[in-house]
């Protein structure tokens, strides 16, 4: 079995749910309990993973933003692509987390690590390789779900919502410094969520999922 999945299919009810999983468990462990802004280094250090900023080379399929050593249970993130500091900072490790989570096979790299431990011979094992987190197809769009999902919960946007127009864009960029995140993050979360419609090409934004003239429901 690898130490790797690339589920074809993930449902965003599946991948919120494991979000959910976690912020459970945080909560029910007085050091971890989540608060918000959510640092995911918090989340990192409750899952018992290390985080890494470092040069990381380009291979001959080009430039790598991130990679997992699943058996160190280690996060590096190449500081030498500049777009993944600043305001991607939470949004890159985040997103890490969720390759982590929805990707790697837990049960087969604590029995690899330890037949390790014990010497057996075992050849190096790949990492895991994240090119670019803003490709919005495949394992890499199920990352960025869990991220956005990780770092502004459903709840918590209800409640970063309150009394604001989510038809403004000053309300939107008050609510993104709010949660500590992109504004590019935040209208994609509102907009998965259906809370929100921004036609491609466009800066006005419409109430609801798909009618200009549809109504926002925060209930959903």
């Amino acid at each position: 079995m690898s130490l790797i999945n690339y589920p074809s299919f993930l449902s965003k009810e599946h991948i919120e749910s494991e979000v959910e999983k976690i912020l459970e468990r945080m909560r029910s462990t007085p050091q971890y309990v989540p608060t918000f802004p959510l640092d995911p280094q918090r989340v990192a250090d409750f899952l018992d993973l290390t985080v890494v900023w470092d040069t990381i080379p380009p291979d001959t399929d080009g430039q790598i933003a991130a990679r997992i050593l699943p058996l160190l249970r280690q996060i590096e993130i190449n500081e030498a692509i500049p777009e993944l500091r600043g305001g991607f900072g939470n949004s890159t490790l985040a997103h890490e987390i969720g390759h982590w989570i929805l990707h790697i096979n837990h049960n087969e790299v604590d029995g690899s690590s330890k037949q390790q431990t014990l010497d057996l011979g075992l050849e190096d094992i790949q990492p895991f390789l994240c090119r670019s987190i803003s490709a919005q197809q495949g394992i890499e769009w199920q990352a960025q779900y869990f991220a956005g999902c990780l770092l502004m919960p459903r709840y918590i946007l209800k409640d970063v919502a309150q009394g604001r127009k989510l038809t403004k864009w000053k309300h939107l960029y008050a609510m993104a410094e709010d949660l500590g995140i992109t504004i590019s993050n935040l209208k994609n979360r509102l907009q998965d969520l259906g809370w929100i419609n921004i036609p491609n090409g466009s800066r006005q934004i419409y109430p609801g999922r798909s009618s200009p003239t549809g109504q926002i429901n925060l209930l959903d």
